[in-house]
């Protein structure tokens, strides 16, 4: 986390360079199997974490262990505390509208030194990429957070990160809801056993079933696979 955090404010103080984080979960692996765009988007991040334990689990079990755990949520907290410490300016797009403003007035009482450059919700047609393209551009800022669902965000953020102009572009998903109070995040010990899923299955059964209940069984048998690939190739002696 710590570097993760680190890198992407070092990128804000560099010459402006429009660089992708992406966060890396289960759900999004599984779809990166089927949709040619979202893995090249992935593919062509500039950082990539690893945002769910059962990742970090299939890493070590493949002999190429992740670090850590960085969930989005938290390392989107973290950017914006270090931006507020650096007067930073950051730019939210994505999720409700009430969400967003309310995004916006807690980061105003937590990270008084943060430059929020601009705000805008989530529910927006093709027609309005350009406009909304340009008002991020205008407004300048270091740091631009999409809260939206994949494949979306990581293929709208590739795509347009060029006319963005802006030094890290990091999709967040459900990020806005939780850090604006809308959402509880699981407690630290169900986080920590890798069972934060549940807690999210528990609280919003209609909108995560199929995400967790059939993505997680394809993910664990597509792991499994890639697990014994990568221990055999462990194994084989070298010539």
């Amino acid at each position: 986390m710590g570097a993760a955090v680190d890198r992407c404010l070092q990128w804000c103080r560099d010459p402006r360079t429009p660089r992708t984080v992406i966060t890396a979960n289960a759900a999004i692996l599984c779809m990166m199997r089927r949709d040619a765009e979202l893995r090249q988007a992935c593919r062509d991040g500039d950082l990539v974490v690893a945002d769910g334990m059962s990742v970090v689990w299939t890493s070590r079990l493949a002999g190429r262990p992740f670090p850590e755990r960085v969930a989005g949520v938290d390392m989107m907290a973290r950017l914006l505390e270090g931006a507020s410490a650096h007067g930073l300016r950051v730019y939210f797009l994505g999720a409700r509208r009430e969400v967003v403003e309310e995004l916006v007035r807690r980061c105003a009482r937590d990270f008084p030194h943060l430059v929020v450059a601009g705000f805008r919700d989530g529910y927006f047609g093709r027609e309005a990429h350009a406009d909304v393209i340009e008002d991020i551009r205008r407004a300048a800022p270091h740091m631009l957070f999409v809260g939206m669902p994949t494949p979306f965000k990581e293929i709208w953020c590739e795509r347009h990160r060029e006319a963005l102009d802006v030094p890290v572009i990091m999709g967040v998903g459900g990020s806005f809801d939780v850090l604006a109070g809308y959402v509880r995040r699981a407690p630290p010990m169900l986080q920590a056993l890798g069972l934060e899923w549940g807690w999210r299955l528990l609280m919003e059964p209609r909108k995560m079933w199929k995400r967790y209940l059939v993505t997680n069984a394809q993910y664990l048998w597509l792991a499994a696979g890639e697990i014994l690939k990568r221990r055999a190739g462990l194994a084989r002696p070298a010539h």
